[in-house]
């Protein structure tokens, strides 16, 4: 008999590993920020990715915040950051008392457009106007951006990159000059999330990782409130509560056993929805040579607005979750009057785009299922 249990968008994937390391920290009574598994899980979690060092947070935000910290972004700078991506991303350049500059996608990948930074940023020096003081590239949905071209630009004018790699765990480029690179550890400074949602889990969480020494000591100070070895407490500049916890971390260590098998899953996902969508008029997610996504969200293109929003409801409607593509920045309130170079891109991504449902623990039935809806739908709309 066909299940009609509702089928949710992307999910934890939880086992008796995770249960058994939970446990484990609970029993150590190391519950908080101190405890071993905190260390094992940075260590780890930065020889998976190939980067020196890691430093967990509290979330993802956190991480980024404290990467643009350390390089240096603070009031009255300008940080030029992806349009095409979740407020998590530009909200910290705002904690830092900056402004961001919002660069459009380009098609092919869904991700910042080099050409359009590399414009930007050489009419800024012809106008004397101030370069960012950092770029924060999104690798959005698990699509690696084109970094190596965007590294170009901003080593012309020595501009640190930070990566936002929130939703691209795993994800890497297999050809060009960053071929064997994993997202996020490719500029001075990654950022990840281990949100209920991400390939990855700890319930809520992040990790700044780099490879650069000073940095890495830097951000661990910043996130530990600042303190420095005394008699008393003693804290030498402000610093933050972002340190991740034991118990996530002991959550963490056990899904990062299972991080390449959540990456293969997410893989075969997406290929079976590319077969199944290959003859209809959607347009599925970027799938470039060398460009190896992780498709933490499988998200297609509708022809029109109208017909993405039929889509959503008809899918409700079948018990299937799914959901729209991000506001791009320049349509959220606090960033209406921000500095942005080109936009319609993203905005296209925002009218045509919905995500489905894609859990690393989708059964066969579960996906057939939602084949089914959204073919149904494209039948019925022809």
């Amino acid at each position: 008999m066909t299940s009609t249990a509702r089928i949710p968008l992307s999910v934890p994937n939880l086992g008796a590993r995770e249960k058994q390391l939970v446990l484990e920290a609970v029993g150590s009574n190391f519950v908080s920020s101190v405890g071993p598994f905190v260390t094992r899980f940075e260590e780890e979690f930065a020889a998976a990715v190939g980067a020196r060092y890691a430093v967990a947070c509290a979330s993802g935000t956190a991480a980024v915040h404290v990467g643009l910290r350390v390089l240096g972004v603070g009031p009255g700078d300008v940080v030029a950051v992806s349009d095409f991506t979740f407020v998590g991303s530009s909200n910290p350049v705002r904690y830092q008392g900056a402004d961001v500059v919002l660069v459009d996608s380009e098609p092919t990948t869904w991700n910042m457009d080099p050409a359009l930074l590399a414009d930007e940023l050489a009419r800024r020096v012809t106008t004397g106007e101030p370069l960012p003081a950092a770029v924060e590239v999104v690798h959005a949905l698990g699509q690696p951006a084109r970094l190596a071209e965007i590294l170009e630009t901003c080593e012309q004018h020595n501009i640190p990159v930070l990566e936002d790699a929130a939703e691209s765990l795993g994800a890497r480029w297999s050809a060009g000059a960053l071929a064997g690179r994993q997202t996020g550890t490719v500029g001075r400074v990654g950022a990840f999330s281990f949100n209920g949602n991400k390939i990855l889990t700890t319930g809520g969480g992040g990790m700044v990782v780099t490879d650069d020494e000073e940095l890495a000591r830097r951000a661990r100070h910043l996130t530990t409130q600042a303190k420095v070895p005394d008699v008393g407490y003693l804290h030498d500049e402000v610093g933050y509560n972002y340190r991740l916890t034991n118990v996530a971390a002991g959550l963490g260590l056990a899904q990062l056993e299972r991080l390449s098998d959540f990456v293969a899953r997410k893989r075969q996902i997406a290929a079976a929805y590319d077969r199944a969508f290959a003859d209809t008029p959607m347009t599925c997610p970027p799938r470039l040579t060398g460009f190896e996504s992780t498709y933490w969200l499988y998200s297609v293109l509708l022809p029109t607005t109208r017909e993405r929003d039929a889509l959503l409801a008809h899918l409700a409607a079948a018990a299937v979750d799914s959901r729209t593509l991000w506001r791009p920045l320049h349509a959220q309130p606090p960033y209406l009057t921000d500095a942005r170079v080109g936009g319609q891109v993203a905005d296209d991504l925002f009218a045509r785009g919905l995500s489905l449902p894609c859990s690393t623990n989708l059964t066969d039935g579960q996906q057939t299922r939602v084949i089914a809806a959204v073919r149904d739908f494209l039948r019925r709309a022809a």
